[in-house]
């Protein structure tokens, strides 16, 4: 199939035409999904080297499953995302199981740009923002990183999650409320304050 019409083929269509042969409908599958899945893990899973390799597996999972692929039961991109999501939790529990590296404690070199100041301060939200994600429970998290920054509908994390769309909004809601609580007494250390009266 021509490459320019690959575009406006569904995500169901690029799979069957991979598991039928097709090596650019793989292309234009992978260019499409897997960088909010790699997005997606890497916030999980707060290492983007980790979630590299998980985002890896999961596409190799669906290119092994392509020619058993039944179109409309279910969507490639919330196969995918439970796929995924599966597999962090996977890597999570492992990483609980050993202990950690000297190495992933060490911390990152900054970089020289000109605008320091304002990197520092982004960072350090940042890095605020990912401590607080990380000690929510991880079904909330999930929730909230499907919501909130992948941009799924409820009923989309409903069925990554395969849980009830109503179970999916008191996950979203509670989760944001932890995110609230845990950097409401840091809005000043961040920042926010000043921009606030500005």
């Amino acid at each position: 199939m021509p490459r320019d019409t690959l575009a406006e083929v569904s995500d169901d269509a690029l799979l069957v035409l991979y598991a039928n042969g097709d090596p650019d409908a793989a292309r234009r599958l992978t260019l499409r999904l897997a960088p909010r899945a790699l997005a997606y893990a890497g916030r999980l899973l707060g290492d983007r080297a980790e979630a590299e390799d998980v985002v890896q597996d999961a596409l190799l999972r669906l290119w092994r499953m392509a020619p058993n692929w039944r179109p409309g039961e279910a969507q490639v991109s919330t196969w995918l995302y439970r796929v995924v999501s599966n597999l962090c939790i996977d890597r999570k529990r492992a990483a609980m199981r050993r202990p950690a590296s000297a190495l992933a404690d060490a911390p990152e070199v900054a970089s020289g740009s000109p605008d320091a100041a304002a990197q520092m301060m982004q960072a350090q939200r940042m890095a605020a923002l990912e401590e607080a994600l990380q000690a929510l429970p991880e079904r909330q998290r999930q929730a909230v990183l499907l919501r909130h920054v992948e941009g799924l509908s409820n009923p989309e994390i409903a069925a990554i999650l395969e849980v009830g769309v109503e179970a999916v909004e008191s996950l979203t809601a509670r989760g944001k409320r932890a995110l609230a609580a845990a950097l409401s007494g840091r809005r000043d250390a961040l920042g926010y304050a000043d921009e606030a009266e500005v």
